[in-house]
């Protein structure tokens, strides 16, 4: 970690101070901590003898700068730490066949020089700022594959397996430097030279580089020789180059799966606003891209997008800026594995972020921080983490349970880790470790989940199935070399490396894991666990299955979650994850301009739409029986309805229409009763007959508007209403005929033209009746009325009622109407001189003004109208002008016959109007 290692002169130094031990017997123990870089540094522990101490987190507030004499002193106790300092030899295990091991246990950084103000530059000791005690266990999977090995017989035909590891720590320089011992068999190691004893004990494989920056300086090593090499840790398709690493092999992974499982788990838990934390490398910058894509296709969105430098390259990240990113969202996907994502941690650590759930995957151990393992539950608990389907290893829990320093004496990596998860520091004389005031039966089953875990994790089984891939194909080689009897007591057995590579080609490694359902390009289903890190009753820290993802290569998917098991760590609801708050129903989400997609706001549902779910994107339309509530949150029925005679409105149309038609055939009776008189004789007493008739009809055909319409009524009610009309408007026509050429005649009592007249009266009635026959049939059978169905009329209501067929023929029996009633107007206009002792025509003349204007308002007021309105609005049309001409034609008549009968004589009045006989 450079950037937090002091560079300049003036360095702060401290004897004692906090911080654990590793053990060692000595005095005075320098405490060499780093400059303040966001008010958080890294202190190690550094003894008189050379050898690395423990790490310890420090957050600082101030830094104290010493003077040079304190760094002299420093100088001259520094001079002896590398003196003693022992090359790293292996632990080694002979065989017939030896496959190699390279592993990373610690995260150091090595060969750092510091100036103190001399010409002579001081080496120190490999800087640990991370002990990653759980990846022993890959060690161990490797040891406990080989003795599974080797108890079989028929397994490599007597022939023992071996192995000889070396811990890389995560440093290209010794990754290729301990793949050269591999290859010399001696450590230091010697170039291009085989210095194992009579040669015996060949390499055949390697497995080894739990990363890519470890693979592939191996690879490029043992390339040259045709060596295999089996990378146990996250699949990088950089790696897949055969032309510069054609030794290199690597377990596949389905990403399309991982991708999906993420996707599902969002989409089930509303999180759609999320950040999303990758490697600043090939591999983060793809998952980026494939992540942000199917994000962006599930209607989800990138919070933020933080890439995250891998130890020792410099943090060019403020804490301030990253404190501000992290909490942007409560919930991040996290891709990575344990070593690229040690800066996170450590900065998630020294800016006391909590309480944000972390989505991850299982080459990340959420469960531990390295820097202060007590503490992991605080920043990550509530975590999730997706994990391949695995089958537990048989017996290999059962196997590191009896695991102990004495039991593997050879073990040189032992006495290290057992020191840290134990807690107890170790001896260190003539390069020989001793461990104690350690307990002698201590085991690993006992240790806390942040330091130790139980379960196979992910890496640990990829190894124990690449020992197995690699014991596989010698098996196969030997088989070969059986079956085609090259096999002889003087011929040396054991295969070339470069045999085994068309084995280990034909997918050897998909089968060796086969079992475990592991994804592999021949299988059509990849399994997928999903595991909670959470607190149990007892206090303790456990990842707890919480459901699965189940991917199938034709699309199908599955997630099976249990949202009950589920803890959230110090949150006691589910994060929330969105930009803005959320839409409730009745209302839909509307983008921001500028904005991302999850960055919203909300506006509510247009009419006759609706929005029964949280976060709609849009509002859905109503079905046509159907209407949208207050709050416009759901649909309901409409019900049906119409102008009944129940309706306020049915009941007074109703009783108008009855009054009217009585007090018009009151009126009629009485012109019977009175036809011998003048005032009934004159003007035609049949036309006023007809004409009292045809309003008492008129006055009856609201009742065919009102109530449920039928095909027969539709069809039937404005035939009825158009013919009566016409008839009673012909005969207002006629009468004002007859007035006009009463008057104008040159020989008033002439008997002859007086019939003359009458006849033309009666052909007038007809033949304007008959127009409007016409008319109606020709309507009727081109398109008649039909019952219809209007939905939008009436809020919450589907209104019955008749839909008129053609709009052009009802208009045009209105327009024949109209021309009718114009017509006797300009008529009766002419004649409006007429002597005023008893002048029809001015009666006739107000009718027609009452009717034209009654109708001429119909129009626009119709038109406006829906549903039942449109009934009610013609039927009150119908009423007003039939009752507009019997209370301007007849009432003065009936006044004049019952009140006035006495003071118009017959005399008087014919002086006026000619002797007109029926």
């Amino acid at each position: 970690m450079p950037a937090l290692w002091p560079r300049t002169q003036q360095q702060r130094l401290t004897a004692g101070g906090s911080g654990k031990f590793p053990g060692q017997l000595q005095t005075n123990p320098l405490i060499i901590p780093p400059v303040s870089r966001d008010e958080c540094t890294i202190s190690t522990v550094l003894s008189k003898s050379g050898k690395y101490g423990f790490y310890s987190v420090q957050c600082l507030r101030e830094v104290t700068v010493y003077s040079s004499p304190l760094t002299a002193m420093f100088a001259e106790q520094s001079s002896t730490l590398l003196s003693a300092i022992p090359a790293s030899p292996g632990y080694y295990q002979d065989g017939d066949v030896i496959i190699g091991g390279l592993f990373s246990l610690r995260a150091t950084l090595r060969d750092t020089k510091y100036m103190f103000g001399f010409q002579d530059t001081v080496h120190l000791p490999d800087f640990v700022f991370a002990a990653l005690t759980k990846h022993y266990q890959h060690l161990l999977a490797m040891v406990f594959a080989v003795e599974q090995i080797n108890k079989d017989v028929n397994m490599l035909f007597n022939l023992s397996l071996g192995f000889y590891i070396f811990n890389t720590d995560f440093i290209a320089m010794k990754a290729t430097e301990s793949s050269m011992s591999l290859l010399s068999g001696k450590s230091p190691p010697v170039p291009n030279y085989n210095c194992r004893a009579e040669k015996k004990d060949e390499l055949v494989a390697v497995i080894g580089g739990v990363s890519t920056v470890i693979s592939t300086p191996i690879s490029r090593v043992l390339s040259l020789y045709n060596i295999p090499q089996i990378s146990y840790g996250p699949f990088d398709l950089s790696l897949r180059d055969r032309v510069q690493l054609p030794a290199l092999y690597q377990f596949p992974r389905d990403s399309t799966a991982l991708y999906q499982g993420i996707i599902r788990l969002l989409l089930h838990f509303g999180w759609v606003w999320v950040g999303l934390v990758v490697p600043d490398d090939i591999r983060g910058e793809m998952f980026l891209r494939d992540m942000t894509q199917e994000m962006d296709n599930n209607g989800l969105c990138v919070a933020f997008a933080e890439r995250i430098s891998e130890f020792p390259a410099e943090d060019r990240v403020k804490s301030d800026i990253f404190q501000m990113k992290i909490t942007t969202t409560n919930v991040s996907i996290v891709f990575g594995d344990t070593y690229s994502l040690l800066r996170f941690v450590y900065n998630i650590f020294c800016t006391d972020i909590t309480g944000i759930i972390f989505v991850t995957i299982s080459d990340w151990d959420l469960t531990t921080i390295p820097f202060e393992p007590s503490q992991s539950y605080t920043y990550f608990g509530g975590g999730l983490s997706f994990s391949v389907h695995m089958d537990e290893i048989p017996g290999f829990k059962d196997f590191l349970r009896i695991v102990q320093p004495a039991k593997y004496p050879h073990d040189i990596f032992i006495q290290d880790v057992w020191s840290m998860i134990f807690e107890c520091p170790h001896l260190s004389k003539d390069g020989i470790r001793k461990l104690s005031r350690c307990a002698q039966n201590d085991t690993l089953a006992s240790r806390s989940l942040d330091i130790w875990d139980m379960n196979t994790s992910a890496q640990s089984h990829k190894v124990y199935a690449a020992v197995h891939a690699i014991a596989q194909a010698l098996h196969e080689e030997l088989s070969l070399q059986v079956e085609e009897q090259y096999l002889d007591k003087d011929k040396n057995l054991t295969p070339h490396p470069w045999q085994l590579h068309p084995f280990l080609q034909r997918g050897q490694l998909e089968r060796s894991v086969g079992k475990g359902n592991i994804m592999n390009k021949t299988t059509s289903t990849t399994r997928l666990d999903i595991f909670n890190y959470q607190s149990l009753l007892n206090g303790t820290k456990a990842q707890v299955k919480v459901g699965e993802f189940i991917f199938q290569s034709h699309g199908v998917q599955h997630l099976s979650l249990n949202d009950e098991l589920i803890t959230w760590g110090e949150r006691e609801m589910d994060p929330s994850t969105d930009c803005y708050s959320n839409c409730i129903p009745g209302f839909k989400k509307t983008l921001l301009e500028g904005k991302p997609i999850c960055c919203f706001a909300c506006s509510m549902c247009p009419d006759g739409e609706f929005a029964n779910e949280t976060d709609m994107d849009e509002c859905v339309k109503c079905p046509e029986d159907h209407y949208v509530n207050e709050v416009k949150s759901q649909c309901l029925p409409k019900i049906l309805t119409f102008l009944s005679y129940e309706d306020t409105l049915g009941v007074v149309l109703v009783s108008v229409a009855i009054s009217f038609f009585v007090l018009t055939a009151l009126i009629l009776g009485l012109f019977i009763f009175y036809r011998h008189t003048p005032i009934v004789r004159a003007n035609n007493t049949n036309l006023s007959y007809v004409l009292l008739v045809s309003l008492m009809l008129c006055f009856l055909c609201p009742l065919l508007f009102i109530g449920q319409p039928s095909p027969a009524t539709c069809a039937l009610r404005q035939v009825f209403f158009a013919v009566v009309f016409s008839v009673a408007v012909s005969a207002i026509l006629a009468k004002t005929f007859i007035v006009v050429v009463a008057f104008k005649a040159t020989k008033p009592g002439k008997a002859s033209q007086m019939r003359l007249v009458s006849r033309g009266s009666n052909a007038i009635v007809v033949l304007g009746s008959l127009i409007q026959g016409c008319i109606c049939m020709a309507w009727l059978g081109t398109s008649p009325p039909f019952p219809d169905v209007d939905s939008q009329a009436e809020f919450g209501h589907l209104v019955l009622l008749c839909n008129e067929g053609s709009p052009a023929a009802f208009y045009c029996v209105l327009g024949y109407l109209g021309f009718l009633a114009l017509l006797s107007l300009m008529i009766a206009f002419v004649a409006r001189r007429l002597p005023d002792t008893f002048n029809e025509a001015k009666m006739i003349t107000f009718s027609m003004l009452v009717f034209c204007s009654v109708w001429v308002c119909f129009l626009p007021t119709y038109l406006s109208t829906k549903g039942r309105l449109m009934v009610a609005v013609e039927s009150f049309a119908i009423l007003a002008s039939s009752a507009g001409l019997l209370g301007c034609i007849f009432l003065p008549k009936c006044y004049v016959i019952l009140l006035r009968s006495d003071n118009i004589s017959r005399k008087k009045l014919l002086e006026h109007i000619p002797s007109i006989t029926q």
